[in-house]
């Protein structure tokens, strides 16, 4: 496959897993037959089954702000409407952006001594 066709298809599973498994505590798993990402036991995020979409977590007001700023690459289905998750398109996301994403899924559902473990050392 060449890098034109690789570009053109958006981030791959290997760059998604760059961006979650950095974030102390997370591990890969599965959820709904899916690869997923968790923290304590928590889901953050997991590959939805179409295999174009990620699907994470977000506050309702994180998710608005999202889809109105790019709603090219952040969407939400009427399934997820009443949770607080939003859809991204892996073939438009870009990693730095998936990567701040996942900070902040993680930051809602990491255990708050690990947050701010986490905030202390990047003072």
């Amino acid at each position: 496959m060449t890098a034109r066709r690789r570009a053109a298809r958006g981030l791959a599973w290997p760059a998604v897993r760059r961006c979650f498994l950095p974030l102390p505590g997370v591990a890969e798993g599965t959820s709904y037959g899916t690869p997923a990402f968790k923290v304590g036991g928590k889901l953050l995020a997991r590959l939805r089954e179409d295999g174009e979409n990620l699907v994470v977590r977000a506050s309702f007001e994180e998710r608005e702000t999202l889809i109105a700023a790019a709603p090219e690459i952040f969407h939400v289905t009427d399934h997820y409407a009443g949770h607080p998750w939003v859809l991204v398109r892996l073939a438009r996301v870009k990693a730095a952006d998936l990567a701040r994403l996942a900070e902040l899924a993680w930051r809602t559902a990491a255990p708050r001594r690990a947050v701010a473990k986490r905030d202390a050392a990047q003072r």
